[in-house]
């Protein structure tokens, strides 16, 4: 069954809400927990659960993508029918680009009815999760649906920026709705809605009639959500595959994030702080794959003032030197270097970040090769750094890539 499938991972949206970390890359290429880009969570879930055939649709900014992808993930053997290949958008169909999530498959449908996949997946590149997608696929075959999506439970609020589905006793989504105003809620719960998590299972045959049909209809916004998934409700079997009901080879934490927003970026690597975290990243069996640079060792050591490093519940990467500075509750990536009597909280910091001596930074991101001056101030006057810099909904300071400080 896995080796007569073929997996698309969509990964070629602009990510507005993430700028400016978006400015230079696309999203699923934006760094994540102090090691990984966040298209290594999906990839990985495709390397263990034996799916090899990966297709990722490039548009925005796709240069760092392809090169991460290069790097990291060029490991499967063409020669046994293994690859993970980009494909940019080629305008094969018309004169446009990707004009949404159906269009982009669709545009693409020749590199599908070339193979001999009887099952697609198509995944999202922007998530954070561990997933089996083999058993998601054993559920679809077993349940005789064209179509089966993965949903999960999410509150009332969350589920507006989500399609929220309503099952049936038999594990049928006899209803579809992308991103509502009023959520409706499950039968279980009046504080809970069931959404989509961006994850499709298509029968090969109907993927393509549906694709074509759409195609034709000149109002569609060609997109699964608001198009493709409420009509074929209507007329064929869509099965619910619930988040977790069969675990496969992962342990299952249900843990899932959309981080297509700064925020909801920030809440997730901060997630991976708590005493427990909520995303298992340590399952022996279950590695996140990504690339590696050779670094040398983190370490801490004392400043000129005889101050010695301290570092509490924080992620160091390989490669960083703490001199005499406090680093609590943070994610540092490699590279990152850090001077005397500074003090960082709360807050993530990209490759090769220098920061000076006397410097406080608190619940910021600073992007890519930023040089902070001794005695800057990063997080503590919001109305200074809305000024010079991005700030989120809830007070999350953006440093953009390479930005020089006057």
């Amino acid at each position: 069954m896995l080796d007569k499938t073929l997996t698309f991972i969509l990964a070629g949206g602009m990510g507005s809400r993430l700028a400016p970390l978006t400015a230079d890359r696309a999203k699923p290429a934006v760094p994540f927990g102090g090691k990984y880009r966040i298209i290594d969570f999906a990839l990985t879930n495709c390397l263990h659960s034996g799916l090899h055939r990966i297709l990722v649709l490039t548009q925005y900014k796709s240069h760092s993508l392809q090169k991460h992808l290069r790097d990291g993930w060029s490991i499967f053997n063409p020669e046994l029918g293994q690859f993970i290949t980009t494909v940019p958008a080629q305008m094969r169909k018309d004169n446009n680009w990707y004009q949404g999530t159906a269009d982009a498959i669709h545009q693409n449908l020749y590199l599908l009815e070339r193979s001999d996949a009887e099952y697609v997946v198509i995944l999202s590149g922007d998530h954070i999760y561990r997933m089996d997608y083999a058993a998601m696929l054993h559920s679809h075959r077993d349940s005789g649906a064209g179509v089966t999506l993965a949903c999960m439970e999410v509150t009332l609020n969350e589920a507006r920026n989500f399609g929220v589905v309503e099952i049936d006793q038999d594990g049928r989504i006899v209803n579809f709705v992308e991103k509502p105003e009023q959520p409706e809620a499950t039968p279980a719960s009046s504080q809970h809605a069931m959404a989509s998590m961006g994850i499709y299972i298509f029968s090969r045959e109907l993927l393509i009639e549906c694709l074509n049909q759409d195609h034709e209809i000149a109002a569609s916004g060609h997109d699964f959500g608001h198009d493709i998934l409420p009509r074929l409700i209507q007329s064929r079997h869509v099965h619910a595959y619930r988040f977790g009901e069969s675990e496969g080879r992962v342990s299952q934490d249900s843990y899932w994030r959309d981080v297509g927003a700064l925020d909801s970026y920030f809440e997730a690597n901060m997630d991976l702080l708590n005493p427990v975290p909520s995303l298992d990243l340590y399952q022996s069996d279950w590695p996140i794959r990504t690339y590696q640079p050779q670094t040398p060792p983190a370490r801490t050591v004392p400043g000129r003032s005889g101050t010695e490093g301290v570092f509490i519940n924080s992620i160091l990467g390989g490669g960083s030197v703490i001199s005499g500075a406090a680093i609590s509750h943070s994610v540092l990536f490699p590279g990152v270097t850090v001077g005397d009597e500074s003090l960082i909280q709360n807050s993530i910091l990209f490759h090769g970040v220098s920061v000076g001596e006397h410097v406080q930074i608190q619940n910021a991101i600073i992007d890519k090769y930023v040089t902070v001056p001794d005695g800057e101030e990063i997080g503590v006057d919001l109305h200074k750094d809305r000024q010079r810099f991005s700030v989120s909904e809830k007070g999350v300071v953006v440093v953009p890539k390479g930005y020089r400080f006057c």
